[in-house]
């Protein structure tokens, strides 16, 4: 049930799937093997992008320097890289937002 994160060489990866333009930031559930994220921000200059890593710099309590989009920057479908964080870590605190 989790396969959309796993633990690889120190750091966790989370594959996502973003709906941009969305009435408010939230963890929505799953689709498609990937955790579905909305968004406010629109999908330009990396707004989007941005917004992720401080919605998840925020519910996680860590730097927004220990997150960042390793794959799929100008996609619906991105990979986050999250360093200092346990999978069992991320499991708990997304249960709380969603």
């Amino acid at each position: 049930m989790n396969d959309y994160c796993s633990e690889k060489s120190g750091h966790l990866v989370v594959s996502l799937h973003v709906q941009p333009r969305a009435s408010k930031t939230e963890v929505v559930g799953l689709y498609g093997g990937a955790l579905k994220v909305r968004i406010q921000s629109p999908p330009i200059d990396g707004k989007a992008n941005e917004e992720i890593i401080v919605f998840f710099s925020k519910i996680l309590g860590i730097a927004k320097s220990a997150l960042r989009i390793k794959v799929g920057s100008v996609s619906r479908k991105k990979t986050l890289e999250i360093t200092g964080v346990t999978k069992q870590y991320f499991l708990d605190k997304i249960k709380c937002q969603s």
